[in-house]
């Protein structure tokens, strides 16, 4: 899978709500109002991913988690994370 240039992150990033670029990885935080409620949004994330196969990193730290997304194998951000992170935020709305 190819790597994607700085611009077309640039520009996925331009309608990805709440992602931002860090060191070479797409990456979103997001508080929620209850431990439990940030666990039942990591479960649903996992099963996506799971599905997809292609797995974020993922931190948690009580009410927030922070979704990592790279595509290690390709060495940086490919479309497989921009699709991802579409996911998540879907999956995070509803």
């Amino acid at each position: 899978m190819a790597l994607l240039t700085d611009d077309q992150v640039d520009a996925a990033l331009s309608g990805l709500d709440g992602w931002e670029r860090v060191d070479g990885t797409l990456r979103r935080s997001v508080t929620f109002p209850a431990f439990l409620a940030g666990i039942d949004a990591v479960r649903r994330v996992a099963e996506h991913a799971e599905a997809v196969d292609h797995h974020p990193d993922i931190d948690i730290r009580w009410r927030t988690v922070l979704f990592t997304l790279v595509t290690h194998s390709a060495g940086g951000i490919t479309e497989k994370d921009v699709g991802l992170a579409i996911e998540i935020n879907r999956l995070l709305a509803s």
